[in-house]
């Protein structure tokens, strides 16, 4: 295994076959949740891999039992209060997005259980998504009263069209796996205990095709989301400056809280 890996602590590296990289996020937290390390080395990890000329192609995927629940709410409450924080974390949600776009192999990513927030962005931003019927997901940002930033904004309306998009980005509503292939969010929804096998199966076929014709192939593709860099950028802003708001602080603090929000509902802007 490539040294530049050690270094990783929230990340867990194997090779299921010639070629493939198998990147597991190995979250302390419950529900696989990332706390500021998980998601500084989530952000960062695409560079390496691409660097690694022994890697054509990456899973990325959770533990048994899920995926990733987001980041961790307590971190994100002192992002609120911290302006270094708050700018250190809207970075690495960039970084997220546009390191996985750059990354030249094609990356595979496998989902079982929860996917929220930051692991969303991950899940949908592969080159091929790969989830179980009956996994859950939410895009969760308009339920702790911050604008639906990091990947939504860039990815979800070419996935799934403007109206899916607008819909569960407004209400924040969860929907299985098997919902979001049939609005064309993911590529391939699949029994749970077919997660693992049909990923290394997709894997293995990349990993033996012909690996500049793919990278190619997946730059051009990539143009179609980086022309809404703008939008992804103005999208990044506007949640961040939210979770120094009244209203991010009330919708963090009621989540913590095991409350129902109330938010104030004059509108300033």
């Amino acid at each position: 295994m490539n040294d530049c890996y050690s270094k990783y602590t929230r990340l867990t590296f194997d090779r299921p076959s010639p070629k493939v990289l198998r990147v597991t996020l190995n979250s302390p937290l419950k529900m696989g949740a990332m706390d500021a390390t998980m998601h500084r080395e989530v952000s960062e990890i695409w560079r390496d891999v691409d660097a690694d000329d022994s890697v054509n192609v990456i899973i990325f995927t959770g533990n048994e039992k899920t995926f990733s629940a987001g980041g961790d709410l307590k971190h994100e409450r002192l992002v609120c209060d911290d302006y270094i924080l708050r700018m250190r974390a809207m970075k690495e949600s960039r970084d997220l997005v546009t390191n996985m776009l750059d990354c030249r192999k094609p990356i595979v990513t496998a989902a079982r259980g929860w996917a929220v927030g930051a692991g969303l962005a991950t899940l949908l931003l592969a080159d091929v998504s790969i989830v179980a019927n009956d996994a859950k997901f939410s895009d969760g940002h308009l339920k702790i009263g911050v604008a639906a930033g990091d990947h939504a904004a860039i990815i979800w309306p070419i996935l799934c069209g403007m109206a899916k998009a607008k819909y569960y980005l407004l209400t924040a509503d969860n929907f299985t796996g098997e919902q979001a292939e049939r609005m064309n969010l993911v590529s391939l929804a699949v029994p749970d205990e077919e997660v693992e096998s049909r990923s290394i199966e997709i894997a293995n076929r990349l990993a033996q095709g012909a690996p500049t014709a793919q990278r190619w192939t997946k730059m051009m593709l990539n143009h179609w989301i980086k022309q809404a860099q703008p939008i992804f950028d103005a999208s990044l802003a506007f949640e961040f400056t939210g979770f120094a708001s009244p209203e991010g602080k009330e919708g963090i603090d009621a989540f913590l809280e095991k409350r129902y929000p109330e938010f104030n509902q004059d509108c300033p802007f």
